[in-house]
């Protein structure tokens, strides 16, 4: 059942939203070769709790024997999302890709970015341009009477337009009280289809865009999920309110 926000609510969901803003600046600012994910992990939770918030990701999942440990996702050129941070340290030409939720006052805010690690390939470049574009068309879509599908519609076709291909196993979703809510927004589909899109919802839009193949892969970690044919991928989210019967970008730096 999609929950359909108040004012106060919609509010509420900027605070952490704002946080989450906050955290991927911070954290782009730190992210370059020879830093440790695990050392971008900690400067993340450190500033999250210097507000009072507290980390989305960190204890989440359903398997009791293996929640999530971390407080961001950093995900490494094939990894898609959900990499588990370590003392890997960050090489020159890779693609780091970060999700990170905040609670406080108990509503969520959610959202990533994908960063080049020094200088990159010029297909990494692209693949980053591309993905972060699609986010936008995504984003445009996010009207009163228009779809789920219609944002999913408009990642998919840029992104293939492009020559890359969109993630199908993971996709986007509503945000609120629960970090995952209904409806989920997938970043392909029928243009018109799916559930109507009305004033109050809020959802995170977050297009997972492959260099090559859209398959992917679980890795024996039971969390990092990687591209099947080994090829970089990359990941951009907003959480977005309709406000006014328009979309209005709640984690906007």
């Amino acid at each position: 059942m999609v929950k359909l926000k108040t004012k106060k609510e919609i509010e509420l969901i900027r605070e952490s939203s704002k946080i989450v803003a906050e955290v991927l600046r911070l954290v782009g600012a730190h992210a370059k070769p020879g830093v440790t994910t695990l050392e971008l992990d900690r400067i993340a939770e450190e500033y999250i709790h210097s507000c009072d918030a507290e980390p989305a990701f960190k204890g989440y999942g359903s398997d009791k024997n293996n929640k999530f440990p971390a407080t961001l996702c950093t995900s490494i050129d094939n990894e898609v999302v959900h990499g588990i941070p370590g003392n890997r340290r960050l090489q020159e030409g890779e693609i780091l890709s970060v999700d990170v939720g905040v609670l406080k006052n108990g509503y969520y805010g959610d959202g990533a970015m994908s960063f080049h690690i020094g200088h990159v390939s010029p297909e990494k470049e692209r693949l980053l341009k591309v993905t972060e574009e699609s986010l936008y068309k995504g984003i445009e879509q996010a009207t009163v009477g228009n779809t789920v599908n219609d944002i999913g519609y408009a990642v998919q076709r840029h992104v293939e337009a492009n020559g890359f291909s969109v993630v199908r196993d993971l996709v986007g979703h509503g945000v609120g009280v629960k970090l995952h809510e209904e409806p989920s927004v997938p970043n392909y589909g029928e243009p018109g289809t799916g559930v109507k899109l009305k004033e109050g919802m809020t959802i995170a839009i977050e297009p997972m865009v492959n260099s090559g193949t859209w398959k992917v892969k679980v890795l024996a970690d039971g969390w990092t999920v990687v591209t099947d044919d080994g090829k970089p991928s990359a990941h951009f989210e907003h959480t977005v309110a309709i406000v006014n019967g328009k979309p209005e970008i709640l984690t906007a730096a």
